[in-house]
């Protein structure tokens, strides 16, 4: 059962990033117009770097490989998004700041899931295909 929850949840976590991911490239132009509103430094930089990082960090914690490492990457990007665009502190036009503080306090709760699962080395490791 634990090897089941525990693959189970590191898919779940893959999804979350890996969906937002492909998001961000069907719209690339309302994202960047996003980063840019939050006063985000060189969004045309960050936003491919983070596609890629949501894109391929995504599916590896979906098939299992390098967990800890994508976990922790993950974590990391987790808290600067939610610093840089989810700053419910700040007021923007046309920006819901109770919507921006569930979004923050949604990703303090991702935010401490990758964290556990950055540290789970002990617990039994599933693949989807095949052992690990």
């Amino acid at each position: 059962m634990q090897t089941f929850a525990v693959t189970l949840g590191r898919g779940l976590l893959g999804l979350y990033f890996l969906l937002p991911g492909i998001s961000k490239v069907t719209g690339y132009a309302g994202t960047l117009d996003y980063m840019a509103l939050h006063n985000i430094p060189l969004p045309e930089v960050l936003l491919p770097i983070t596609i890629v990082l949501q894109i391929g960090g995504g599916l590896m914690l979906i098939f299992g490989l390098r967990v800890g490492q994508i976990a922790l990457m993950f974590a990391a990007l987790t808290l600067a998004i939610n610093l840089g665009m989810h700053d419910f502190w700040n007021t923007y036009e046309g920006v819901d700041a109770g919507r921006e503080t569930q979004n923050f306090v949604k990703n303090l709760a991702i935010f401490a899931g990758l964290l556990v699962m950055s540290g789970a080395e002990d617990l039994p490791q599933h693949r989807f295909f095949g052992r690990g």
